[in-house]
C-alpha cells in the first residue's frame, strides 16, 4: 500500500476510501491544529480515476474524441501525459499504450 492522497475533510476522506479497489486504509494526523487524512491504498490507474485525479476522466475525454477523429485539446493531452509520467514512475505504474 502507498498513500495515495491526503484530505482535510473526514467526510470527504471517508468517501474517497468507498470508492477505491483493493487493500486500503484511512490514517488521520495531526499537524498543528488540523488533523489530515491520509487515504493508503493499492496503487492502480483504476483507483487513480475513481478518485478524479491525474485528471484521467479529462484523459477518457479526450482519448475518446481523438479515437472519433474528431478535434480535440492536443496540448492539454500532453499536458495530462507529462503528469502521468511522473505519476508512473513515482507508483512504479505503466502508462496504456493507447493514452499516449
Amino acid at each position: 500500500m502507498k498513500l495515495l492522497n491526503s484530505y482535510e475533510n473526514r467526510d470527504e476522506a471517508e468517501k474517497a476510501e468507498t470508492l477505491i479497489t483493493g487493500e486500503k486504509r484511512l490514517a488521520s494526523e495531526r499537524d498543528g491544529t488540523e488533523v489530515i487524512y491520509n487515504l493508503f491504498g493499492q496503487p492502480s490507474w483504476n483507483n487513480f480515476y475513481k478518485l478524479g485525479m491525474f485528471n484521467l476522466p479529462l484523459l477518457q475525454s479526450i482519448i475518446e474524441q481523438r479515437k472519433d477523429n474528431q478535434p480535440y485539446d492536443q496540448a492539454k493531452h500532453k499536458e495530462i501525459l507529462s503528469m502521468l509520467k511522473y505519476a508512473a514512475n513515482s507508483f512504479e505504474l505503466t502508462i496504456p499504450e493507447h493514452w499516449l
